[in-house]
């Protein structure tokens, strides 16, 4: 049995991961999360209790907080999930991803090296490797090429990492997925915001022509996926996780539109993203053969999971958007 530190473990990837671990393993999880507006500890409610899961907030840029948590829970493996990660976001305004992604990331860097961890993994995106054309894949040693800030800070997070690897003789390990989806993902991203949206006749916003491609990965298989580079990936090595679903945005809407029984007539195409990257595509090649790695959903038997869950937890994603589930942290812990 290991003690994991697992950063934004109260967010969409990171909550999956941590109920992922706690069902399969012994390992004594902490959630580390600041509990910024994706941070949603109702995500964990079911898991509060366990003697093998604790939580704590407090901010990864801050060093002297995350010398005390170290210090506190002397963790043998870091799973880092937690980062600003909207690209809309970020181009309003960058800082705080600066300060989050790149700031943060050195900050639990140097804590873990001070403090003995075995195992670093750090959990990035395919957006570092910038837009593909019509053709061809992501691989591990396709060129970084980020285009918008938010994909600029993880490229920055990215070569931190490897840094500390080559530096510092750390064990870090670094995964790269394509989009994810599935249950407990902050409404404003695209499969949630749709479901939403077409379930209350509100229209739905498609950015461009809709005609941008993502190869969409369920949260499940990214999740097993992390779980097989913390355990068996190779030092200093990236893996890819994508999902082997490559698909317009319009199509994924049209698909959300027809599963929740609502007419195409609420699509309305709006003003494009700025630096919208057109494609992306990952070649999973690697961690496949070196990992013992597969996607286990198709994209239709995923969609239809994850829409028939939202359907399902229409209080969950009305408690989001409405800001209340925000009040959950004081309630349960005495807003300490």
């Amino acid at each position: 049995m290991s003690k994991i530190l697992v950063t934004g473990g109260a967010g969409f990837i990171g909550s999956n991961f941590v109920r992922m671990m706690l069902a399969e393993t012994d390992h004594q999880i902490i959630n580390l999360d600041l509990l910024t507006y994706a941070g949603n500890l109702e995500n964990l409610s079911d898991v509060e209790g366990r003697a093998n899961y604790a939580f704590v907030r407090g901010d990864i840029v801050d060093a002297r907080v995350m010398s005390a948590v170290f210090a506190e829970h002397q963790p043998e493996v870091v799973v880092h999930f937690a980062a600003e990660s909207h690209v809309d976001r970020s181009v309003l305004d960058a800082t705080a991803f600066v300060q989050t992604n790149v700031v943060g990331t050195q900050v639990l860097l140097d804590q873990s090296r001070h403090h003995g961890v075995r195992r670093f993994v750090h959990v990035s995106t395919d957006e570092v490797y910038g837009s593909l054309g019509a053709t061809g894949l992501f691989t591990e040693d396709t060129p970084l090429q980020p285009n918008s800030p938010y994909s600029s800070s993880k490229a920055g997070s990215d070569l931190l990492v490897r840094a500390a690897v080559h530096t510092h003789d750390m064990d870090c390990v670094i995964t790269r997925c394509s989009n994810n989806y599935g249950p407990f993902q902050f409404p404003e991203k695209l499969i949630p915001l749709m479901i939403a949206n077409a379930r209350e006749d509100t229209p739905l916003p498609v950015y461009g022509d809709g005609k941008n491609v993502r190869d969409w990965i369920h949260v499940d298989d990214h999740c097993r996926g992390i779980r097989r580079a913390m355990e068996d990936g190779a030092t200093g090595e990236v893996y890819n996780f994508g999902g082997d679903a490559e698909r317009e945005n319009l199509f994924v809407v049209h698909e959300i539109l027809r599963l929740v029984g609502k007419g195409e007539d609420l699509i309305r195409f709006v003003t494009d993203r700025p630096g919208h990257d057109r494609r992306y595509a990952m070649d999973s090649s690697k961690a496949k053969s070196q990992l013992g790695w597969s996607p286990s959903f198709t994209f239709e038997s995923g969609l239809a999971q994850t829409v028939e869950w939202y359907l399902a937890n229409q209080q969950w994603w009305e408690r989001v958007r409405s800001g209340a589930y925000q009040d959950y942290y004081s309630r349960q812990y005495g807003g300490r």
